[in-house]
C-alpha cells in the first residue's frame, strides 16, 4: 500500500533512473502489484506512483494471482510475507478464489533484530539478510514467525488447503517454513529465490495481457 506517496514516486524514479544507466536504455512503462483485498483507491494509488515517475503503467494485478503465474499451483494457499504485510490467497483449481491481506512482514523482522540487538533500523535490516548471522537472530525473530503463521492459520481454517507456499524475501529466512507448517500442521514450502517470485509473476501477467 501506497503511505507516502511523493517518496514513494521519488523511491521509484530513483530506481529507474539506476537501471537505465546499468541498461544504457530508457526505461518508458511499468507493471505493478498490490496487496490482495486492498480497496480500488489503493490500487489506483499504486498506478499513480508509477505515472509520477515518468512511467506509463502498463498493467496491474494482485499480488497472489501474480505469484501464481509462476508457482501454477493448483490447490492451496500463497502467502506474500512482504515488506510490512502478510498477504494470503486461496487458490482452487489453479484460480485465486479468496484473499487477505495483514499487517506483519519483513520490517517487523528488522523491528525486533533492532530492539535486540540495540542497532539503527538500517543495520538491522542489513543484519537479518547475513546467512553467517541468521541463525544468532532465528531466537529472536521466531515469534515474529508465529504471528505470520497465526495469521496464515486464521485465514485458512476451515478450508480445504493441502499446501501452504511461502514467497516473498522474508521467506528466505531459515526455519521460515518449518515454524509455519509447525503451527498450521499444513505442509509448508519455499521456492528457490523466493523474492522474486511476485516480480516476476507480475511481468509475466503484463506480458499475458
Amino acid at each position: 500500500m501506497v503511505v507516502d506517496f511523493v517518496g514513494a514516486a521519488d523511491l521509484l524514479r530513483g530506481m529507474k533512473g539506476r537501471l537505465e544507466r546499468r541498461l544504457g536504455r530508457q526505461l518508458t512503462s511499468a507493471s505493478s502489484g498490490y496487496p490482495p483485498g486492498v480497496p480500488q483507491a489503493e490500487v489506483r494509488a499504486v498506478a499513480n506512483v508509477v505515472e509520477a515517475a515518468r512511467l506509463h503503467c502498463s498493467g496491474l494485478v494482485d499480488e497472489p494471482t501474480a505469484a501464481n503465474l509462476v508457482l501454477h499451483l493448483p490447490d492451496g494457499a500463497i502467502v506474500d510475507v512482504g515488506g510490512g504485510t502478510t498477504g494470503i490467497a486461496i487458490v482452487r483449481d489453479g484460480r485465486v478464489v479468496y484473499t487477505a491481506d495483514e499487517p506483519t512482514g519483513g520490517t517487523h523482522f528488522s523491528l525486533v533484530v533492532a530492539g535486540s540487538q540495540n542497532l539503527s533500523f538500517e543495520e538491522a535490516q542489513a543484519l537479518k539478510t547475513r546467512p553467517e548471522e541468521q541463525t544468532r537472530l532465528f531466537p529472536s525473530l521466531r515469534p515474529v514467525m508465529e504471528k505470520v503463521a497465526s495469521i496464515i492459520l486464521r485465514h485458512v481454517e476451515g478450508r480445504s488447503v493441502p499446501l501452504i507456499v511461502l514467497v516473498g524475501g522474508t521467506s528466505a529466512f531459515p526455519n521460515m517454513a518449518e515454524v509455519v507448517e509447525d503451527h498450521t500442521h499444513i505442509p509448508t514450502w519455499v521456492p528457490p529465490n523466493p523474492v522474486f517470485v511476485t516480480p516476476l509473476g507480475i511481468a509475466l501477467h503484463d506480458k499475458l495481457q
